[in-house]
């Protein structure tokens, strides 16, 4: 089985530059290219589109001279690894066309999977048709409304890794600053260039009238499926965005009345600010949806002040509760699309999942817990709607691998794998961790995490690699994960558990 070979720590120092001027001095490759697949996990498209023979082996490393950062980045033996430890274990050739990824929502046909979810990124006619010509197959508009948006400045603050890239990111954005006629027109444009493209108007009301007047003008300028915004958790008056979706009474409701107003499909955007998502989901299908959205951001407090005691982002002194989303957010995301999923009251409703997804793997996870479309903001914010590369290539090469002929043959295969509850697990054998010698680098680091915050199954022999000690170790791999080196796996034997 493939094991990755390559992650974004081997290139750490890389900007992902916008014209990269590493891909300008190499005539022969696209450095830059190749080194946003390495990023994105999708190692393995990335070696399938090189040519036969090395290029880097007889060359001066130009690209390298030509970094930003001249000299940090290991260009040329990163595409060196790809010839000599991906390429050699590539399963298949590489797919000819997307031809898998087509899809459907709600019955009608998308050409892959992959939507802008709405917020900043899908706002304007020009973002929307870039996205478009970039490959995205669809866009949910920035969410219309009829009342006048006046955004804070500053509005985004986040949490950075060591690499510096964003881990969580918050927002306290609201909705389109545009009016529904400015809003339409774009929806017309857009239709009349891209007719293959898929619009999904994110809207929103302040009472029955408006949510079915709004779904009925989207329809009627183009938008092929309504989503209803249950759930923004910055909206400046009560009653509207996730205090809507907090109470099944009101989601099914308004999704009625949008439903009065339109025949196309309906998603209702439900919020991740509750204790479960099922009930509001299961109201807005008596209400006429025809799927759901999930999950929204999540109302959030980060990066409080030291020295001014304010949270960010601040605006003029003073901050409020926003919407947490980003790679952070996805283990409650997927927690979410997975009850979703499970529901047998929800059977046959579309899924559109989110949150978190910054790379196919991604993608793939919301996938088989039964998402049928994937939705992706935080993501393009930070890298930009090239994204879109990766995540088509890197799933359409794990579908060809794995033998489907379609997303769709993916979809819910990991429902019956998880449960809501730990009483199911088997608890009478041990998995002992597997420590590979040659690999470990002597740091210790998994002996301070066993004794300090495990079982004190773990000490350093003499030459500094660990020693178990099979009597106390419970085969809860902190180990493994805390090993920089990536020197330690699960043992293949499970050891009887001593009663």
């Amino acid at each position: 089985m493939f094991e990755r070979k390559l992650y974004r720590e081997d290139m750490l120092r890389c900007a992902l530059c916008y014209d990269a001027p590493c891909s300008r001095a190499c005539s022969r490759l696209d450095p830059a290219g190749l080194l946003r697949s390495i990023w994105f996990d999708n190692e393995k498209g990335a070696a399938s589109r090189l040519p036969d023979l090395n290029p880097c082996a007889d060359c001066d490393a130009a690209c390298e001279a030509a970094c930003v950062r001249a000299g940090e980045v290991p260009i040329r033996s990163l595409i060196t690894r790809l010839y000599d430890e991906v390429r050699p274990e590539l399963e298949i050739a590489p797919p000819v066309n997307e031809d898998r990824l087509r899809t459907e929502l709600c019955g009608i046909p998308i050409e892959n999977p992959f939507f802008l979810s709405s917020s900043v990124v899908a706002s304007t006619y020009d973002m929307c048709a870039r996205a478009f010509e970039a490959g995205w197959a669809g866009v949910s508009f920035k969410t219309i409304c009829s009342f006048d948006i006046h955004e804070a400045s500053p509005r985004f603050s986040a949490i950075s890794g060591d690499n510096g890239s964003i881990i969580g990111f918050k927002n306290i954005e609201q909705l389109s600053d545009h009016s529904v006629a400015e809003n339409m027109e774009i929806f017309r444009r857009l239709k009349a260039k891209y007719p293959a493209k898929f619009i999904l108007a994110s809207i929103m009301g302040q009472n029955e009238q408006e949510w079915e007047e709004l779904a009925r003008a989207c329809e009627e300028n183009g938008a092929d499926a309504v989503e209803l915004n249950f759930s923004c958790p910055n909206m400046a008056e009560g009653g509207l965005g996730s205090d809507i979706g907090q109470v099944p009474e009101l989601v099914e409701r308004f999704t009625a009345a949008a439903r009065r107003g339109t025949r196309i499909p309906i998603l209702a955007k439900l919020t991740p600010n509750v204790a479960s998502m099922s009930t509001a989901a299961i109201a807005a299908l008596c209400g006429g949806a025809d799927g759901v959205s999930a999950i929204n951001t999540i109302k959030s407090v980060i990066g409080v002040s030291a020295h001014t005691y304010v949270s960010a982002p601040a605006v003029r002194g003073m901050s409020a509760f926003g919407g947490y989303s980003g790679s952070a957010v996805k283990p409650i995301a997927l927690r979410f699309i997975a009850e979703l999923g499970k529901n047998p009251n929800l059977k046959g409703m579309h899924i559109s999942g989110m949150g978190g997804v910054d790379e196919w793997s991604d993608a793939l996870e919301f996938i088989l817990l039964g998402a049928g479309s994937i939705q992706v903001t935080t993501a393009v914010m930070q890298y930009g709607y090239r994204i879109i590369d990766d995540l088509k290539e890197g799933l359409n090469l794990y579908l060809a691998e794995k033998g489907f002929g379609s997303v769709r043959e993916a979809q819910g295969l990991a429902l019956d794998a998880v449960s809501e509850t730990t009483d199911i697990l088997e608890r009478d054998t041990v998995v002992f961790p597997k420590f590979h010698r040659a690999d470990c680098i002597g740091c210790g680091r998994c002996v301070v995490s066993c004794m300090d915050g495990g079982h004190q199954a773990l000490r350093l022999g003499g030459d500094r690699k660990p020693v178990l000690d099979g009597t106390k170790c419970v085969g809860c791999h902190l180990c493994l994960l805390v090993c920089p080196a990536k020197a330690i796996s699960p043992s293949p034997k499970r050891i009887a558990r001593k009663k």
